[in-house]
């Protein structure tokens, strides 16, 4: 775990309120690894208090990008952002996804901004086949960057396959019944429920869970989940925020 103070190289918007930050926090680039996140610092003052927790969606040499969408005051000083800017980064943090394994077909599934961690992923996945489910609400919040065999699904049916993104892959999934597959799901919580649902005990699957991540490393004790086996909690951020599906309670 690094704190890094660093520049802020490009921001691109890409669809709906979608942003693309492009970062140089060379330590961080160099250990991340697919699904592990970082709390960003998103201002130079005390306000907001708080760090805000971002999935890593790539990193290449010296740069680190991250994928968000506008929800409150800290994203929208995060998506106000300018060359030359400075940030304070503290990461890599969490487990990621486990790329290793006996599979040979790699299914990505995410929700709006629950893509995020797929284009690093994606290009871990190297020597994998890969297909990619990616939901929105609308074909003007479909995002694509960074990924490979998509099939998009938007809930007003403008893009795709008319319908929430676990639907679409309810319809596709007769077309992997002969290939070792592994999931990868990554969304707001009541896809990843659902997700939960169609997955167990058929498919090997991980979900990337989404919480409040006020301190990033379990001191604050701020982002439990119920354990399926046995009693008690883990915590998002420190035993996540990627979990076998079997392993936990989504509520």
């Amino acid at each position: 775990m690094y704190t890094e103070l660093s520049t802020v190289e490009s921001r691109e918007k890409l669809n709906g309120n979608a942003y693309l930050l492009k970062v140089k926090a060379p330590q961080i680039a160099k250990s991340i690894k697919p699904g592990q996140f970082c709390n960003i610092k998103v201002s130079e003052t005390n306000y907001p208090l708080l760090r805000r927790p971002f999935s890593v969606c790539y990193a290449e040499e010296d740069f680190v990008y991250f994928m968000f969408d506008i929800h409150g005051e800290g994203t929208k000083m995060l998506a106000g952002k300018k060359p030359g800017d400075r940030l304070n980064i503290l990461g890599p943090l969490g487990n990621g996804f486990d790329t290793e394994g006996d599979y040979d077909t790699a299914v990505l599934i995410g929700g709006g901004i629950g893509v995020a961690p797929f284009p690093l992923l994606t290009r871990k996945l190297e020597g994998k086949e890969i297909i990619t489910f990616v939901g929105a609400r609308s074909a003007n919040h479909v995002i694509k960057w960074g990924m490979k065999n998509i099939v998009t699904a938007t809930d007003d049916g403008s893009e795709g396959f008319n319908g929430n993104v676990i639907a679409c892959f309810q319809s596709e999934v007769h077309k992997l019944e002969k290939k070792k597959i592994r999931i990868f799901g990554c969304g707001p919580n009541p896809m990843l429920k659902a997700l939960q649902k169609e997955a167990i005990n058929k498919y090997d699957c991980q979900l990337s869970m989404e919480s409040a991540m006020a301190c990033g490393f379990g001191i604050c004790q701020g982002c439990p989940i119920k354990k399926s086996q046995g009693e008690g909690y883990y915590l998002v951020c420190k035993d996540g925020p990627v979990f076998d599906s079997d392993k936990i309670i989504i509520e």
